[in-house]
């Protein structure tokens, strides 16, 4: 995996007295994700410097890659003019510097003061993207429709063939520039790849979305077989791209594209998704999903020889 190659053009430079620390289960100017860093006062730095991968791991890490000044990755980024900019830290948090290309053209978009895109920590950024690419069809007692028309309001079909309505359509805007490469990467499954005619067409879903197949939901991306079940390089993604995840008042297995998949669970957080504050300002706190009672595969490994061997022979043939 080649390193990563962004190189800042400038830096802001912020003194932790002017940081505030919001979030949960905040520890040294730093927390899990949901936590946010907001910051009254910032001034341009100069010079022209680079940011590197250091494990070669094709992805930013907190705490672990450096920029050529001995500053790390601090998992905090902030978004100006449709791009996310990574921001460092010292060893104490004493400073945090965001890397840009322009420091002008920062400063006019987001201006000295603003405020961090929420914290994603390397052990939980994998379980971030579980979504539906735009353009998938989802059933409804009207026929499919494309994912991204959906409403809240909206009826959807289950498996089953009850009919439930949309509580909240989560939309996420994934950066392909700074995070780990291999989960990015959305899983297509070829027509007919998962059997019976499943999916009825091409299916594009993130690597973490769950699909019920015989009686398991397995992880998109554990089901990648390098033929019918693909990831799609983020060269064919662009800098970013847009992906949606259906949330009804209860887990449910839905049909996308014709094949089961889940609908939202909240074993991730709902702070992962852009539009979380319509969530928040609708419903509020709310209980804890209970969810469906299928065992679950999220690698390779935990996928049972069953659904190995019915994919490889499928596969074979």
């Amino acid at each position: 995996m080649p390193d990563i190659t962004y190189q800042s053009g400038g830096w802001l430079a912020i003194l932790a007295s002017d940081v505030t620390v919001t979030g949960p289960n905040i520890v040294n100017n730093l927390g899990d994700p949901g936590t946010q860093l907001t910051w009254s006062n910032s001034s341009p730095q100069g010079g022209t410097l680079p940011v590197t991968d250091t494990d070669g791991d094709g992805q930013l890490i907190a705490g672990v890659d450096p920029s050529a000044t001995g500053f790390t990755f601090s998992g905090y980024t902030v978004s100006a003019n449709g791009l996310e900019f990574p921001i460092f830290t010292n060893a104490s948090n004493s400073f945090f510097y965001i890397a840009v290309d322009d420091v002008s053209a920062f400063n006019n978009a987001v201006g000295a003061s603003g405020t961090s895109n929420a914290y994603q920590s390397p052990e939980n950024s994998p379980n971030l993207y579980l979504c539906f690419a735009e353009g998938t069809a989802i059933a409804t007692p009207n026929g499919e429709v494309a994912v991204e028309t959906l409403a809240i309001g909206d009826n959807v079909l289950t498996a089953e063939g009850r009919s439930v309505a949309v509580k909240w359509i989560g939309r996420q805007t994934v950066m392909t520039r700074f995070g780990p490469a291999e989960r990015l990467m959305p899983v297509q499954f070829a027509a007919g790849s998962l059997g019976d005619g499943l999916p009825h067409s091409d299916l594009t879903v993130t690597a973490d979305h769950g699909m019920l197949v015989d009686g398991v939901i397995c992880h998109a991306g554990a089901l990648v077989n390098g033929t019918t079940i693909t990831r799609v390089p983020l060269a064919q993604m662009g800098e970013s791209y847009t992906v949606y995840h259906i949330e009804t008042e209860a887990h449910e297995i839905i049909l996308a594209n014709g094949a089961p998949a889940e609908t939202f669970i909240d074993n991730v957080t709902r702070r992962a998704f852009d539009n979380f504050a319509e969530f928040e300002a609708l419903y509020g706190d709310v209980p804890e999903m209970e969810e469906l009672p299928y065992p679950r595969a999220m690698s390779a490994r935990q996928v049972p020889q069953r659904i190995v061997a019915r994919l490889g022979h499928r596969l074979a043939g």
